[in-house]
């Protein structure tokens, strides 16, 4: 039985470095993600973490493909709201509270990254 794995980006990138290596960061762990072909069922994107799927991301050409494979995208409306990019976001679906919560709470496994 495989599990179901959540990735969790609350950050423009991975880690508490500087903005281009928790870009650079984030770039090599998506390819090496995508290479291995071991994909999670769903990246939840959330306060920072919703740049990441807007226009200009370096990230999009990743999770543009990781999404073409079956992985669910979910990104916070509320966070897009805040931060004025709804109308950036150029993968995935923007969601709510609610499926975020139903996602962390059927995963078997969640990475925070």
């Amino acid at each position: 039985m495989t599990q179901s794995t959540v990735l969790l980006f609350t950050r423009n990138g991975m880690g508490d470095g500087p903005a281009e290596l928790q870009q650079a960061l984030t770039e090599k762990y998506l390819t090496l993600t995508l290479a291995s072909g071991i994909l999670p069922d769903r990246i939840l994107f959330y306060t920072e973490g919703v740049h990441l799927t807007c226009e200009g991301s370096r990230v999009l050409p990743q999770l543009k493909e990781m999404e073409s494979r079956g992985v669910n995208l979910i990104i916070c409306k509320t966070c897009t709201d805040t931060f004025g990019v709804t109308d950036n976001v150029k993968v995935g679906i923007i969601g709510g509270m609610p499926d975020i919560l139903e996602s962390l709470q059927k995963a078997d496994k969640v990475i925070s990254l």
